[in-house]
Formats: structure tokens, sequence, C-alpha cells
């Protein structure tokens, strides 16, 4: 049976779950998800546990952050005078807006923190900072 390698196209059904259990992702009810391996689609922590599967394998890969969304970037915070963001916008803890940067280029962040004077913008990745454990069975490799 053929194993998986760099360069093939492979199909497979995943959950993604944090450390406290909770399901941050999955394909159950949807296709499975389909790629590349080895080209950079997907994390590389795994990515790389890809290599070696046979179709109708499964295994549970543990992903640490710096492999998965990476660290959480301090810099990536920024307070935003409350006056700049319009009244028209509901402001609330974890609430995601797409702001555009300096250069034009649109960017997804998430409210942190709300006062009167100013508001906190994150702009990490929602996983970023987490280790991620997913359970992965492959359905195909073309």
């Amino acid at each position: 049976m053929t194993e998986a390698k760099s360069g093939d196209t492979v199909r497979l059904h995943y959950k993604g779950t944090l450390d406290d259990g909770s399901v941050f992702d999955s394909s159950e009810g949807r296709d499975p998800l389909e790629f590349t391996v080895g080209s950079g689609q997907i994390i590389p922590g795994l990515d790389k546990a890809i290599p070696g599967m046979k179709v109708g394998d499964e295994k549970t890969v543990r992903v640490e952050a710096a492999e998965a969304y990476g660290p959480l970037n301090p810099s990536a915070r920024q307070p935003v005078p409350r006056a700049h963001i319009p009244e028209n916008v509901p402001l609330e803890v974890g609430l995601q807006l797409q702001a555009q940067t300096e250069n034009g280029q649109m960017m997804s962040v998430t409210v942190v923190e709300i006062s009167d004077e100013e508001v906190v913008l994150d702009a990490n990745h929602p996983l970023a900072g987490k280790d991620l454990t997913f359970e992965i069975q492959l359905t195909g490799i073309n």
C-alpha cells in the first residue's frame, strides 16, 4: 500500500483540540481536508506528521505552538483611540473586526480590552501561543 510523501496530494479527516479538550476545528460533516504534503498549505507540525501514513491510518498528533501558529506576539496588541472605532460597531471583548494597515492591507483583529478612552486590538492569530492536538485519519493519496 502506498505511503504518503512530500509532494503527494492527500485527504484527511481531522479534529483539533486545545489542552482543555475543547474542539477548535473539525472536518466532521464536511469533505476531508485536501492539501499537498510539504507545500506549506497547513501548519508545519501537522504537515510533518503525514509522510509515511497509508490510506486508512489514524493517529493523534501533538503540535507545539512554535510548529502551529507561533508564539503570542505582544507587539501585535495595539491600543486604538475609541473615537477611531465607528459608532455603529457594537464593541465587546472577543469581537473580531477587519482593520486596514497603514499600507492598505486588511487584517483580522480581536477586541481584547475596552475602556472609555481606548480599545485594545489583538492581531495575533486566535490560536497563537497554544499547543494543539489533532486526531487525524488519512482518507486518500493522489
